[in-house]
């Protein structure tokens, strides 16, 4: 990848967006999205935004908003600011990061912002720095617990006449089998997939294998998050291929998860995994059909950067990218991302993003900021 240009300038904000929904897990229910959006400008005028796709609350992972934003004003900018006065791409960044353990969605959202910064500085799509092949993208929708299995039935048949290729629902114990079951019934064969976010463990498994009968796509992160050996019994144990999602942080955990038969298929969410960069070598080691995009609730600039590694040509299951007005009565991009009548998302073909970032907007839903010169 080519050196990233003479950077002027870095601004942090914390942002928190309404949702139009509340989106309930088995973590607890959602009514905002926090993230901190990460702006980045070039000696020459180029802007290029990313996303740090946090969220309020330490459910799905230790980072935070509250965490993320010291780890990136008083670790991650500084190192940044120590690299900027020589040229520098995106190996010399990692190995610059390399003592800050962990904290990958922290680095995540400042690599977001500079890859979508060189993509402007040499006038390029951001699809020709992550290597994007396709026009349009199939997507999916994730549902989250309902009150009910009438009303998750409603909300099934609404996304299935917008047109979402996939149908992803959260379970946890108590709404699983029966809810499946029921999906199975009313809609046949659609595509369909389950989302435990660790909540379950081997106790379990008897309910877990019931699953097996509805065929499932796959049944995703059931144990726990920083288990990878429990999920090998697991799989040997079911039918239905095992997704891990939290439990993945880096290109070694896929390998190692997907070599001894932890999973089948792997969550790419490049947030969690440290960055792009990193998305991509695992996309590339894992291969076509066994890995996918899942989402954190991401505004339009982080939803921008997933449609772009979508349209690799690794990434053939739908992912969890749907469109802005499935979260958000107002994002923070023009136009809004949106999903055709056939289920897809087209992939932009402008200069950076392709899309504007909706500066008004932004700073309606700004907490707090921070500039930095480099």
């Amino acid at each position: 990848m080519d050196p990233f240009p003479t950077l002027r300038t870095i601004t942090i904000r914390e942002v928190q967006l309404p949702l139009v929904h509340p989106f309930r897990t088995s973590f607890g229910n959602a009514t905002t999205k926090h993230a901190i959006l990460v702006e980045i400008e070039d000696e020459d005028g180029n802007v290029g935004w990313g996303e740090t796709t946090v969220e309020a609350t330490p459910g799905y992972c230790y980072e935070t908003v509250d965490t993320a934003w010291p780890m990136q004003t008083k670790f991650l900018i500084p190192k940044l600011k120590e690299l900027n006065s020589d040229q520098f791409d995106i190996d010399a960044l990692h190995k610059k990061w390399a003592p800050v353990r962990g904290h990958e969605f922290a680095k995540g959202g400042i690599e977001a912002a500079l890859l979508a910064l060189l993509a402007e500085s040499q006038n390029k799509s951001l699809g020709d720095i992550y290597g994007s092949t396709k026009d349009k993208i199939p997507t999916g929708v994730s549902i989250g617990i309902q009150t009910d299995i009438s009303k998750l039935l409603d909300r099934i048949s609404t996304f299935i006449d917008q047109g979402y290729r996939r149908i992803k629902i959260k379970i946890e114990p108590g709404w699983d089998v029966e809810p499946v079951r029921a999906i199975r019934e009313k809609f046949g064969d659609i595509l369909l997939m389950v989302d435990a976010n660790s909540a379950y463990t081997l106790d379990d498994i008897a309910i877990l294998k019931q699953l097996d009968e509805f065929g499932l796509m796959m049944i995703e992160q059931p144990l726990a998050y920083n288990d990878i050996l429990q999920h090998k019994f697991l799989q040997d144990e079911l039918q239905t291929p095992v997704c891990l999602d939290e439990s993945i942080h880096n290109p070694k955990d896929a390998k190692l998860a997907i070599d001894h038969g932890s999973c089948k298929i792997i969550n790419i969410k490049p947030g969690r995994v440290g960055g792009y960069y990193n998305a991509i070598k695992i996309a590339e080691e894992v291969g076509v059909g066994a890995v996918w995009c899942g989402g954190m609730l991401e505004t339009g600039i982080g939803r921008l950067h997933n449609i772009f590694l979508q349209a690799r040509d690794e990434f053939s299951i739908p992912g969890d990218t749907s469109g802005s007005d499935r979260y958000f009565a107002n994002d923070v991009i023009n136009p809004a991302v949106r999903v055709d009548d056939q289920g897809y998302i087209a992939v932009p073909k402008g200069r950076g993003l392709g899309y504007e970032v909706n500066t008004d907007q932004v700073d309606a839903y700004t907490i707090q900021a921070m500039s930095y010169r480099l």
